[in-house]
């Protein structure tokens, strides 16, 4: 019996420090459609607030600054603030809607603990 080794495939794109999935592209491309002027991107960042100390903040953007990182997701140009950036690494922006509620979520492994109504986080 003959047996086959696959080698691992070789990774030639860098992993995004901050990803998006499907619906949550779906759904700022949605609200952004209704802006006028249609804003250049969506700016995601961490601010000081809330009752754990930070708190995730999203607003639409007509130009990056000067010291952001920008992402591309299908076309969806997302500006990262260098400081936001370290506290967004492996950070998944996820959009969901329930009998309950319906909203942007933030899966981020730096995360120790959040607060009871989950709006903020502690590192």
């Amino acid at each position: 019996m003959a047996t086959a080794t696959v080698a691992p495939a070789q990774e030639t794109e860098k992993k995004a420090p901050l990803q998006m999935t499907p619906q949550a592209i779906a759904k700022v491309r949605e609200i952004m459609a209704t802006q006028d002027p249609i804003p250049a991107g969506l700016r995601v960042g961490v601010v000081g607030g809330g009752c754990s100390g930070f708190q995730y903040s999203m607003a639409f953007e007509n130009q990056s600054g000067m010291m952001d990182k920008v992402l591309s997701f299908d076309d969806l140009k997302v500006f990262v603030d260098a400081t936001s950036l370290m506290y967004l690494n492996g950070c998944v922006v996820d959009y969901v809607e329930t009998l309950e509620a319906a909203g942007f979520k933030f899966e981020n492994p730096q995360v120790k603990s959040t607060c009871g109504c989950g709006s903020s986080f502690s590192v």
